[in-house]
């Protein structure tokens, strides 16, 4: 799914490089470090909690697992444990959101952000705002809490590193990590360096054979997909990044201290990003809660979606009233997944599907209502529709099809919060 969002996103982002400055490309830049972290790394004892906050890059059985089985190994006096809260084909304007629900709640003591591949098509305003939410929410809540930009890699957003540059999501990151000092690192230098040469199997299956050792030749096997790293072979190098990146982060960093929120680097950042329950807002009766004590598909979701709830039934509705300037729906989409007329305010009425090309199983998404609002109060209306998408006609865009007529039957809709840059008022 996200390797054929980002072909699409590639045109746009190679033409907005254009006007955006790229920055140059540099493995680590170690900033103000990581003084936290490292001063209770080196306590006997001490507990120690990595937070990894990201897509489907991070979410794979790679980076995260070898980087957190690294610190233990090297730091043995003390004891780490991760946080899982990657979530793929999801980025940062999502991240910001559920940010305090799936990582501050567990109190890290260091947060690793890797959004630069799902963040590949979105524009610099709109990684400002969300990576700067990112970072001000968390310091706000945890001033202690270290915080690490990660840069990951994929076939569509590389021509910039080949030229020596970052790609324009990373580059637009850095003017975060600088304006707050975060130390950062690109994990695919390395994968660069081998692609610029010619030594870079972007895509292939890992060789079993001599014969398929053969074929490949000097070429360095990257990923099944050129998005999700293997774990013998890309993550490998991700790994060595960030070893790597230890000494001169070390280095630069001074004695602990408690992180300082300054001015802000934009305005209109998202450090009042917030998820709430969607029982703030006012169901039908025709909403079902999906109790995670008594559902299995409900209990599937509990550690993302609290209160999710499913209606299926045309006409229920959903209304609330918030002041703020961004509002969407954290929801599922999937087969069963029908389609909601949403109205904002006075606004003609859209009509939405909460189903897509890959809607072969449930996955998170989320519903758009309204972004870059006026702040005052504003009036929403969600209605589930009487009309199913053209389901055969959308699956077919992505080379799918409906495999049981009966799981895709149905006009289903599964809101969970409200993400909300404001309050809810009603």
């Amino acid at each position: 799914m996200l390797r054929h969002l980002l072909l699409l996103l590639s045109v746009v982002s190679l033409q907005a490089a254009e006007e955006f400055p790229l920055a140059p490309a540099q493995e680590c830049r170690p900033r103000t470090g990581l003084p936290n972290f490292l001063a209770k790394a080196n306590t006997a004892g001490a507990e120690i909690k990595i937070g990894y906050l990201g897509g489907s890059i991070t979410a794979q059985n790679g980076w995260r697992p070898k980087t957190l089985a690294h610190f233990q190994k090297t730091w043995p006096q003390a004891k780490f444990s991760e946080i899982n809260a990657a979530i793929g084909g999801t980025g940062s304007d999502l991240g910001v959101f559920r940010l305090k629900q799936d990582v501050l709640d567990q109190k890290p003591d260091l947060m690793f952000v890797e959004f630069a591949v799902n963040d590949g098509g979105a524009s610099p305003q709109q990684i400002f705002r969300c990576m700067e939410g990112i970072v001000r929410q968390t310091w706000k809540t945890l001033p202690e809490c270290d915080i690490c930009f990660v840069y990951t890699l994929t076939e569509a957003l590389a021509p910039a590193m080949l030229e020596g540059k970052f790609q324009r999501s990373a580059s637009a990151m850095e003017k975060i990590a600088d304006h707050y000092g975060i130390p950062t690192i690109h994990m695919a230098m390395e994968v660069a360096k081998l692609a610029k040469e010619g030594k870079l199997a972007w895509k292939a299956k890992l060789p079993n054979t001599d014969e398929e050792m053969k074929a490949l030749g000097d070429k360095f096997v990257f990923a099944p997909d050129s998005v999700h790293p293997h774990v013998e072979t890309g993550h490998e190098l991700y790994l060595q990044a960030i070893v790597r990146s230890l000494e001169p982060i070390k280095a630069a960093t001074k004695a602990p201290t408690a992180h300082v929120l300054d001015a802000p680097f934009i305005a209109t950042n998202y450090e009042q990003a917030k998820l709430l329950p969607i029982t703030v807002a006012t169901l039908s009766s025709g909403f079902m809660l999906l109790d995670p004590k008594t559902d299995d598909f409900g209990k599937r979701w509990a550690n993302r979606m609290t209160t999710l709830h499913k209606g299926a039934k045309p006409g229920d509705t959903i209304t609330f009233q918030f002041k703020g300037t961004r509002c969407s729906i954290y929801d599922l989409v999937g087969p069963d997944g029908g389609q909601v007329s949403v109205t904002l305010d006075d606004q003609p009425v859209k009509v939405v599907p909460r189903f897509d090309a890959y809607c072969t199983y449930h996955r998170l998404s989320a519903l758009m209502i309204g972004i870059d609002l006026e702040d005052k109060v504003h009036t929403v209306k969600i209605e589930i529709h009487p009309e199913q998408p053209d389901k055969a006609a959308i699956l077919a865009k992505n080379g799918n099809k409906i495999d049981k007529p009966e799981r895709f039957d149905a006009t289903a809709f599964y809101p969970g919060a409200i993400l909300l840059v404001g309050d809810v008022v009603r």
